[in-house]
């Protein structure tokens, strides 16, 4: 497998990328516009193609216009050079299949094969199914049948979440994955790990004398992680109803934050070592025993009808494709503990719902008090300092402390500098579905998640689905635009500590430097 270090230089080897659902949303709004950006900045070799793959008859036209509106509307580098694009579409085709008929996987290798000749490809295949993950099984069945897993490169498998609805389905769709797929070629996307800033946690723990040594139970009280959105269910209210907060959320994108900021130091800079040290957190996580356990560090919320800027908002059983009697959860938020020797005593709280006031995703790590009973804790009263990484949708971090006031003899305040990466003049971050196309075209699985990930998340996320099984009409409720029910702010104040305003709901007391 290839060191990390070595991949960053490297362009795509010759490839045909196959997109399963290419006349679906998340081809349009996400796939097409990265592989562009990564022809755009060369890191993707001209012996590449795409072919789109649907039930929807496209003509090889017609799909190249989708595929040029897609990027126009949604890719942060736009067509200016008809030539240019002209060399890029040429290397798009379309299929039209009935995913159940082995015939057209047979279609669907001549096709390859001609495009294979066509562009000097050396028979690699990626197979990205951007479909629901009850077809997972039988697509990879019929990939193998139709022969599309027979040229002499390498064949890997791309696939979404949801990976399974509890640990039982997983497994299944796990066992079924493997009788095609080796787990090395598997590739399950959890596209918070393509960010820039969740990315950028490892380096900002182990790349910097002044937090790896504090990163422990010694020097820090608690952990908050946050992701939220001021969406409701919008179209998903089918997909969301069956779903629900824990997990469409909680079970990746939360825990995958939260292993990120636990994880120790890998040994090697090897992609495996890296998912060890992962698999490591979510095995550390203290499991809640009995459902009063549950009851006791998990809020479970519903949103109601709410107000935000002026506009009125719906309750979620409102909402379309929604039973009018649902209690599924739109919020939750947790208290976890990761029982190990440099964690040990040290809660992390984490929360997500949807028609919450702001859209965004960070870390926020408060450092403890210094003493309060000597020198300056005497006269004054110090705020904690703060450590608090933006992920999304501004990118960057900020340090809080505690300083004194220009101008006065010994008035202390608090202090925030900040450094904001997406503020920058200049910078195009990439987005995370160019980073991870790029990773799964090189061989780099360090942000996929392995099956084990997937399987110890899914048991600790199982024990509160059962929990909440037992009293499903046990739910809380929050208006929409709040910031959830009450029971989430009770969860820390038992314990002292309160949620930190996130990006968009700063504090009035504290002064900024270097803003923007």
């Amino acid at each position: 497998m290839a060191d990390i270090q070595n991949l960053e230089s490297l362009q795509t080897p010759g490839a045909v990328f196959f997109i399963f659902g290419a006349t679906g949303d998340l081809a349009r709004r996400k796939l097409f516009p990265a592989i562009y950006s990564l022809y755009r900045e060369g890191k993707l070799a001209e012996d590449f193609a795409v072919i789109g793959v649907a039930r929807r008859p496209r003509t090889p036209e017609e799909f190249r216009d989708d595929v040029h509106r897609s990027i126009q509307e949604f890719c942060r580098y736009k067509v200016e050079d008809t030539a240019h694009w002209t060399r890029f579409a040429e290397h798009f085709s379309y299929k039209s299949l009935d995913i159940n008929n082995i015939d057209g996987y047979v279609e669907l290798r001549e096709l390859t094969e001609s495009v294979e000749s066509r562009f000097g490809i050396p028979g690699n295949r990626m197979f990205y199914l951007a479909l629901a993950p009850e077809l997972f099984g039988s697509v990879s069945f019929n990939l193998q049948k139709g022969g599309m897993l027979s040229s002499g490169g390498w064949h890997r498998l791309v696939i979404e979440k949801p990976f399974g609805y509890d640990l039982l389905s997983a497994q299944k769709l796990n066992e079924e994955l493997n009788q095609v797929f080796k787990e090395e070629e598997i590739y399950r996307i959890d596209h918070y790990l393509g960010k820039e800033m969740v990315q950028n946690i490892e380096v900002i723990r182990f790349a910097n004398a002044f937090f790896e040594p504090l990163w422990n139970n010694k020097h820090i009280s608690n952990i908050q992680i946050t992701l939220s959105e001021t969406v409701g269910v919008e179209e998903r209210g089918g997909y969301y109803d069956h779903s629900g907060a824990l997990r469409d959320m909680g079970q990746n994108h939360m825990l995958q934050m939260l292993t990120m900021i636990a994880m120790e130091p890998p040994s090697r800079l090897y992609p495996e070592d890296i998912r060890d040290e992962k698999v490591k957190v979510l095995r550390s996580l203290r499991p809640y025993a009995t459902p009063l356990e549950v009851k006791e560090n998990v809020v479970r919320g519903q949103y109601t009808e709410g107000e935000s800027m002026g506009k009125h908002l719906p309750g979620y059983r409102q909402e379309d494709k929604v039973d009018p009697n649902s209690n599924t959860e739109t919020y939750f938020a947790a208290k976890v503990f990761v029982d190990n020797f440099r964690w040990a005593g040290v809660p992390f709280y984490i929360r997500t719902g949807k028609r919450l006031p702001v859209k965004t995703t960070e870390v926020v790590v408060e450092f403890k008090q210094m003493p309060t009973n000597v020198y300056l804790g005497q006269k004054h009263t110090l705020e904690p300092n703060l450590l608090v990484i933006r992920v999304n949708p501004m990118e960057g971090i900020y340090i809080k402390i505690n300083a004194k006031k220009p101008g006065s003899e010994s008035a202390i305040e608090p202090l925030a500098m900040e450094f904001c990466q997406s503020c920058q003049v200049g910078i195009n971050s990439p987005e995370a579905y160019e980073r991870l196309i790029y990773d799964a075209a090189n061989g780099d699985s360090t942000y996929f998640t392995r099956w084990d990930e997937v399987a110890t998340a899914w048991a600790f996320v199982d024990r509160i689905a059962a929990a909440w099984a037992q009293n499903p009409g046990d739910i809380s409720t929050y208006s929409a635009g709040s910031w959830g029910p009450e029971e989430a702010a009770e969860l820390l104040a038992k314990d002292g500590f309160h949620w930190w305003p996130v990006n968009g709901q700063e504090e009035d007391n504290v002064i900024w430097i270097s803003r923007g």
